[in-house]
């Protein structure tokens, strides 16, 4: 754990254009920690100026880590997207845990942790 290498991509599941939301909130620490941030939602809102993607299905590159900011009746129906895009790490912030998506990402052999972004990154451990 500890600084991302330059440039590692993380994706935030959920990602919202309100300021005060923690989804944003997260996109702009990951920014400000070496992360290049890919927010994404629906509507493909632009986030702290980083223009966002509609679904997991339009990102091209790997990614290092997925952080969720949905419910779980959301990231369950984003299972196959979140196997094909295979990050090495997925992250269910509070509020997001999904007990069902998280065995079955474990299993495909991928990282989860149940956890706060915002936290992980203050404290170095992300």
């Amino acid at each position: 754990m500890g600084r991302a290498p330059l440039a590692a991509k993380a994706a935030v599941l959920g990602a919202s254009p309100k300021e005060d939301r923690y989804s944003f909130k997260a996109v702009r620490m990951l920014k400000e920690h070496g992360f290049e941030p890919i927010p994404v939602h629906p509507a493909g809102h632009t986030v702290d100026g980083i223009k966002g993607l509609k679904s997991l299905d339009d990102i091209s590159e790997s990614i290092d880590t997925l952080s969720v900011y949905v419910n779980a009746d959301v990231s369950s129906a984003e299972l196959d997207r979140i196997l094909r895009l295979n990050p090495r790490r997925v992250i269910f912030n509070p509020g997001a845990e999904n007990a069902t998506l998280a065995a079955t990402l474990r299993e495909a052999g991928i990282e989860v942790v149940e956890a706060c972004t915002l936290v992980m990154l203050r404290t170095e451990q992300f």
